[in-house]
């Protein structure tokens, strides 16, 4: 939900339509970005009531000025889909459906997780790809986890990427192999910023392409 990953956001999925149809085509979205202090704030002080609130009321806008269709571009914020869903009365492209198909397809039934403690720790989101594709999710243990959390909000959502706290990621990709998983999702939209498959020889699954890709899909088909 930082600019930084709206930012990729934005550039894959014009990639993305003009790789389909070619010329001087682009997609046509509406995009509503938001003030992403105020939202870690609610975040951290378990507030998602009002983030959930305030992210419908976003949604709504984009309903008003035209939207058919609704990507909630971060992780963490799937939390609280189902409220804005009903708020807005779009369609949403879930994050973690859109997950749980390529994993399906690359024939991955465990896995490992690196996201914000949030989605890392809580339920809404292990818990969807494990009752909906089967898919067993684990997650590195609290050392880990916080330094995945801490390195997402204090550095890549400000736009620093620490080559030091890229090893920090591959050492705990690399052990989340060892712990079973045949892949690790890159759970958090931030975290391409800092791990591709061109730097570990663990599996990535980064959600921001499989996100953007599958909004392409979508726009394409309507």
């Amino acid at each position: 939900m930082s600019w930084e990953s709206t930012a990729h956001y934005y550039q894959l999925l014009n990639e993305g339509v003009k790789q389909q149809l070619g010329g001087l085509h682009s997609a046509d979205l509406l995009m509503r970005s938001v003030d992403f202090e105020q939202i870690a704030r609610w975040q951290s002080e378990g507030n998602w009531l009002a983030a959930e609130r305030y992210l419908a009321h976003c949604a709504q806008s984009l309903a008003a000025a035209g939207a058919q269709g609704l990507v909630i571009a971060t992780n963490t914020m799937h939390k609280v889909a189902n409220g804005i869903v009903e708020a807005c009365g779009l369609e949403l492209i879930h994050i973690a459906d859109c997950t749980g198909e390529v994993l399906v397809n690359r024939g991955m039934s465990k896995v490992g997780l690196m996201a914000t403690s949030f989605t890392m720790e809580q339920a809404f989101y292990r818990d969807r790809l494990t009752k909906k594709f089967g898919i067993d999710v684990i997650v590195p243990d609290a050392a880990a986890r916080k330094n995945v959390h801490d390195i997402i909000y204090q550095e890549l959502c400000l736009g620093q990427v620490n080559e030091l706290s890229r090893r920090v990621y591959i050492d705990i990709a690399e052990q989340l192999q060892r712990d079973g998983a045949q892949g690790v999702i890159l759970g958090c939209t931030e975290i391409g910023m800092l791990l591709t498959e061109s730097v570990t020889e663990v599996p990535l699954i980064d959600t921001t392409l499989v996100h953007a890709q599958a909004a392409v899909e979508w726009m394409l088909r309507n």
